[in-house]
């Protein structure tokens, strides 16, 4: 038995081709905002939701998924099954077929050999690829001929989704980026900033951690669409802003990731600019223990790695009591309201492979306080702060800037005060904290800090590749540029080989219970990623803006070439 994907019927697929209106470029423009601005173009250097979302604009998959979870078919010209003999019988190979007469946006042919290429660019053990994770298994992608590639596995591969779905794992040029692979990809800036694509979109002036400007792809291959000429993808400000632009003074059409209280959400909607669409996916609200020392005593290239042990959050006790000592519920309340759930889960959804776990959902302070004493943390010198063999629990706390987070931040510092542990709160602009800049000190994925707070989830409705994330060769390093997205540094041999058995395991059920023994491992048995809220995905859009399709399991963008505008 293999895993099957969600299909779309024809019906529904010619209802989403519907939805733009009149001819390419007949709407003129159309103004979006993301406060958390992109730093690059190229997914592959980075681990940021905002570069992801930004970039689907203009480079696409073989397939995504709709806002069903459902695998639709892009630059393919169909989704492969065993049924239909693009997946192998043994299961250890898929075989695409690309749509003919597609065109890069340069206007030269695109055909298999981009697709080979993407996956050697992202495999190159020198270019630090953030989403190898989508590459597991894969042993060799092979140009059958110019319009067909068949991706071949190690072993046996149920769920053969991975590579070159959904918006982590589109296509490159080969041509552009000849000369941008390993230790050299991160140096590409003309390249990473200016990609060609097969999207609606062609970018026409991209700057970092600001704004983008784009127009319409002529070669794009409906004539029809996009609907509008040109684009303004604004970056910056902050989530509040980014709202009152939508919703109340109509300046922007739409707005990305309202990360904002929901009684603030629905004042602003009272201007009756436009409204707040909601979805819930697997979108988690987190905190992430760092395992190694972040210490800024120790050299650059030595901070973060795992040379140097964390001096107490490798101590399994901490970390359990810092989990321990926070309000879920209360968290959820106030930051989310009817949009989040406190969760225990690193991965909460789908129902299948959803742990359901409720260990943590009842905030225990006294018990905190008793398994440090146990664990032999106390307060030796009386400053209200616990130590151990001259370590004092000391923590530097940082996140992205934004209000809910910080009234997180704040009522965190406060519980964790009460357990005897110390708390240095600090927040980053988010443009830069999820950038993908390696030089930078202060992006998530460098992780100069003890523990630190975010939110991110996974394409589709299988997280196979999700949790393949967590393995020992993610680990962000200098060697990787400082890609990957193992940003904790854990390495468990366990966890890894029952990450290949995941990879090699075809019945339904069975992939459920390891999913879930997988997130236990990180979350309810060890405490290195400690989930708070589950979150649904909250944006806005105006009323002028037709065509959007809400979607949490792929890129809220992902059919920004059925947007149209609604005539007032």
């Amino acid at each position: 038995m293999t895993l099957k994907p969600i299909l779309l019927g024809a019906t529904a697929l010619a209802g989403l081709a519907s939805m733009a209106m009149a001819e390419r470029g007949s709407d003129g423009h159309v103004n979006l905002i993301y406060w958390q601005a992109p730093s690059i173009m190229n997914p592959y250097l980075t681990g940021g939701t905002k570069e992801r979302e930004a970039a689907s604009l203009v480079i696409e998959p073989l397939a995504r998924y709709d806002e069903k979870g459902a695998l639709v078919p892009y630059l393919s010209d169909g989704i492969p099954t065993v049924e239909n003999g693009g997946v192998a019988e043994d299961l250890k190979s898929i075989t695409w077929k690309i749509k003919p007469g597609l065109k890069w946006s340069d206007g030269t042919p695109f055909t298999a050999k981009d697709v080979k290429f993407t996956a050697e660019y992202c495999m190159n053990p020198e270019g630090g690829c953030a989403q190898l994770a989508k590459f597991e298994g894969v042993s060799e992608v092979e140009v059958v001929d110019d319009l067909t590639v068949t991706v071949h596995f190690d072993g046996p591969q149920p769920n053969p989704y991975g590579p070159f779905t959904g918006g982590t794992s589109p296509i490159i040029q080969a041509a552009q980026y000849a000369e941008c692979t390993g230790a050299r990809a991160s140096e590409c800036a003309e390249e990473n900033f200016y990609p060609v694509g097969t999207g609606p979109f062609v970018v026409d002036e991209f700057r970092p951690n600001d704004v983008i400007s784009l127009s319409a792809n002529e070669n794009y291959r409906d004539p029809d669409k996009p609907a509008f000429a040109t684009m303004t993808f604004k970056g910056g400000g902050d989530a509040t802003s980014a709202g009152r632009a939508v919703l109340e003074t109509g300046e922007f059409d739409y707005a990305w990731n309202l990360q904002l209280a929901p009684d603030v959400i629905a004042n602003m909607e009272e201007a009756g600019q436009g409204e707040a669409i909601a979805a819930f996916g697997t979108l988690v609200e987190r905190l992430e223990m760092n395992l190694t020392d972040p210490s800024a005593d120790l050299p650059d290239g030595e901070r973060a790695t795992t040379e140097h042990p964390h001096p107490f959050l490798t101590d399994p006790a901490v970390r359990k009591a810092l989990s321990m000592a926070i309000d879920r519920v209360l968290l959820t309340e106030i930051g989310y309201g009817k949009a989040g759930k406190p969760t225990c889960d690193w991965v909460p959804a789908p129902e299948i492979y959803a742990a359901n776990n409720t260990h943590c959902l009842e905030q225990d302070i006294a018990g905190a306080n008793e398994l440090l004493d146990e664990a032999g943390w106390v307060d030796s010198d009386g400053d209200g702060v616990r130590d151990k063999d001259g370590v004092e629990l000391s923590i530097l706390y940082q996140t992205s800037t934004n209000a809910v987070r910080q009234d997180f931040q704040a009522l965190i510092k406060q519980w964790w005060g009460e357990i005897g542990v110390e708390t240095e709160l600090r927040n980053i602009n988010a443009s830069v904290f999820f950038g993908g800049d390696p030089g930078s000190p202060d992006t998530f994925v460098k992780f100069y800090a003890d523990v630190e707070m975010y939110a991110n989830n996974f394409d589709g409705t299988d997280p196979q590749s999700y949790l393949a994330s967590r393995t020992c060769e993610k680990i962000p390093r200098p060697a990787t540029q400082w890609q990957g997205e193992n940003i904790n540094r854990y390495c468990n041999p366990d966890y890894d080989a029952l990450v290949k058995e995941l990879g090699g395991t075809a019945e339904l059920s069975k992939r459920g219970e390891i999913a879930i023994e997988l997130n236990n491992m990180v979350t309810k048995d060890s405490n290195v990623i400690i989930p708070l809220v589950h979150r649904g995905r909250v944006s806005a859009k105006s009323n002028t803006l037709g065509g959007v399709v809400m979607n949490t399991w792929d890129t809220e963008l992902w059919n920004a070439a059925d947007w149209y505008r609604i005539e007032e």
